[in-house]
């Protein structure tokens, strides 16, 4: 009998400690959606962080360690890209899908949270770490009129795998980034937050874009390229502004000696799980 009656003391316990780190998590916790506005940042704009944006979208979980620092875990999708490229003979373009998962913690620079000696607002800093999928693609004209986009990566562009330039490895489409930045943050009420944000993020890439090095002449690309006729067409568009205009392997056609960025502005809506999920504390642990 006195065994029975440890296992529910024991039980009884857990149960109540389970309920309440998961109503302090709760407490602590949002849900996050937000808008964007992308920013390509390389070769062919001249290396600019205010581009012409692009849209979009993110969805993640904020939750608090006390009330200055907190963590945050985000999947975002969004577009790269730069229609015109600054160098007008040199006539590159590109856009790019952009899907990236991101862990960053939080300072809050002044304490933050509902308590009446806590702050309804703060501005913060942010850094982490972040995993971002890209893949650039560039419009091409038929010669009827009509366009479609054509993936560069699989065209070898600037020669990589081919045997004139060994040391030109394919690119790798997924890769780690580094996020930082900035924002400001406010309550709107209990369980509603706002946040405005702008972050960079660096990469080890510079092929975001598709432009790196040096031009390698249609006639390597043919010999050694599948679809070579098309990679040396986009490859080398100088000739679709200036007719005739061929650019001679070797000529410079990006800069290596900088990596491709790219960067976000963010608008956030946070909402307390605590709000979203607090229905589902009557039908927890029950003995």
């Amino acid at each position: 009998m006195n065994r029975h009656w440890l296992i529910a003391l024991l039980l009884t316990a857990f149960c109540t400690g389970v309920s309440a780190q998961r109503t302090d998590f709760l407490g602590r916790s949002h849900l996050l959606l937000g808008g964007d506005a992308t920013f390509y940042i390389g070769d062919l704009n001249n290396q600019s962080a205010l581009s012409v944006p692009r849209w979009g979208v993110s969805a993640g979980l904020h939750t608090r360690l006390d009330n200055r620092w907190s963590v945050r875990v985000e999947l975002s999708y969004g577009m790269l890209e730069c229609a015109q490229d600054y160098i007008v003979r040199r006539n590159l373009s590109f856009r790019s899908t952009l899907m990236e998962g991101a862990a960053v913690v939080e300072f809050d620079f002044r304490p933050y949270g509902p308590g009446a000696t806590e702050s309804r607002w703060t501005p913060y800093i942010f850094g982490g770490l972040g995993v971002y999928h890209f893949s650039p693609e560039a419009l091409r004209t038929e010669a009827d009129g009509s366009s479609r986009w054509v993936v560069l990566r699989d065209l070898h562009t600037e020669g990589q795998g081919t045997s004139a330039y060994p040391e030109r490895r394919p690119y790798q489409l997924t890769q780690l980034c580094l996020p930082f930045g900035v924002g400001f943050r406010c309550r709107l009420g209990k369980s509603v937050s706002l946040s405005a944000e702008y972050g960079f993020r660096k990469t080890w890439t510079d092929y975001i874009d598709d432009v790196s090095t040096t031009y390698v002449g249609s006639a390597l690309l043919s010999a050694e390229v599948e679809n070579g006729g098309l990679a040396g067409i986009m490859a080398d568009r100088s000739g679709e502004v200036e007719e005739g205009y061929v650019n001679a392997a070797g000529i410079k056609r990006g800069d290596d000696s900088l990596n491709d960025w790219y960067s976000f502005f963010t608008i956030r809506v946070g909402f307390s799980l605590e709000t979203l999920l607090g229905w589902t504390r009557s039908k927890r642990c029950k003995l």
